[in-house]
């Protein structure tokens, strides 16, 4: 095996792993990528206070997300196609968060289905709601994800129609690939990953296939799932969506401050700051820059998360150091996963606890809970650069 030292180790074992479509599906945004890129680049100008002659044992990265106790403030987040990036990845991933100590959440849009990812896991995890024009099936699912004893509903918002992304459309992306001459001479350099998926109990989106009325195969998915991503969703079906569930909701997907504030009102139990990781709104801001606004918008009155270009434990501490309560990554673990399966993500949050671990103590802290901005120097302009 070989030594993994930080995220990027795994990114480039999980380059020559992936078919390049999957590969490309990951590491892109939409558009020009320059939300993509930012939402990694603008931690870097967040620089970090080193403290000294301070008592450093006994340090704890442990907490809480929305009442559930977790190793350290991160979530794995929901990210469509993970079974494609490595056979049966969804459940893999899911067995990794349990055993770690972290959240999971299953995307609507996966691969092994809400069934396959519960019976394959004893920890209850989160699933991530697209909502669809076909009420019934929305529904359905729902009470599907109940019935897996999901133990929150994270409904994402800001997917009501699709942002475009050249890579995906030049590769003819599709699960499974189409056996098209490019997409044929590419597989014939990742014959590992292909002989792992001939053993994959699925090579479909689950959760769809088989459950909408005809949609039977992926012919006829590709038609279904263009046509079906709502364009009317508004505050008051969410309010519906909420009330359908009648548990734990997470709404993901908020990057403005007066959206903060509508799911405040709605009773959202906490919100992810999120630009779906540079992919829908290209030009956006990154989700590290609008976190302060949207955090002086709601205080603490509901829970604050943050998702986007997070890539190591020292991105994590800056964070919850600026006030998050809890952090997701998608990319990072994805690495993870298709570098080495099961154990790629295991990987992904070991050399994410230990940054974040050593981190904290160099910054004169021995608990994740007690970081706050006096352990960062943050540029003047960061917050108030831009103006409406």
């Amino acid at each position: 095996m070989p030594v993994i030292t930080n995220i990027e180790d795994l990114k480039r074992i999980y380059k020559r792993r992936v078919p390049q479509m999957f590969y490309d599906y990951c590491e892109s945004g939409s558009w020009t990528e320059q939300t993509f890129r930012e939402n990694s680049s603008d931690y870097d100008q967040i620089r970090l206070r080193q403290r000294v002659a301070v008592d450093m044992t006994g340090r704890s990265t442990k907490t809480q997300m929305i009442g559930h106790d977790v190793a350290m403030p991160v979530a794995l987040a929901p990210v469509g196609l993970t079974g494609m990036q490595h056979a049966d990845g969804e459940m893999k991933a899911a067995r990794a968060a349990e055993k770690f100590g972290v959240p999971f959440t299953l995307s609507t849009m996966s691969i092994n289905s809400i069934e396959d990812v519960a019976g394959f896991t004893d920890a209850p995890f989160w699933f991530q709601l697209y909502t669809m024009k076909d009420e019934d099936f929305v529904s359905r699912l729902i009470q599907r994800a109940k019935d897996a004893n999901c133990s929150a509903l994270v409904i994402t918002l800001d997917l009501q129609i699709l942002g475009q992304r050249h890579k995906d459309i030049k590769n003819g992306l599709s699960a499974p690939p189409k056996l098209t001459p490019k997409t044929l001479a590419n597989l014939a350099t990742k014959w590992g990953w292909g002989i792992e998926m001939l053993s994959a109990k699925r090579r479909e989106f689950g959760n769809i296939v088989g459950h909408v009325k005809g949609v039977s195969d992926m012919s006829q998915l590709g038609a279904w799932t263009a046509e079906q991503f709502d364009p009317s969703l508004d505050w008051n079906k969410i309010a519906k969506l909420k009330e359908q569930w009648d548990g734990k909701v997470i709404l993901k997907g908020i990057l403005d401050a007066e959206d903060a504030k509508m799911a405040l009102k709605v009773g959202a139990d906490a919100i992810i700051v999120s630009n779906h990781g540079g992919r829908q709104l290209d030009g956006a801001l990154s989700s590290i820059r609008m976190l302060p606004s949207i955090l002086d918008a709601v205080g603490d009155q509901v829970e604050v998360h943050i998702d986007g270009g997070i890539r190591s434990g020292q991105d994590v501490l800056k964070a919850v150091a600026m006030g998050a309560k809890g952090t997701y990554i998608g990319r990072a673990f994805i690495y993870g996963l298709g570098a080495m399966g099961q154990q790629g993500v295991t990987e992904t949050l070991n050399v994410i606890q230990k940054e974040l671990d050593t981190t904290m103590a160099l910054c004169g802290e021995t608990s994740v809970e007690d970081l706050g901005r006096h352990n960062l120097l943050v540029p003047e302009d960061f917050e108030g650069r831009w103006r409406q």
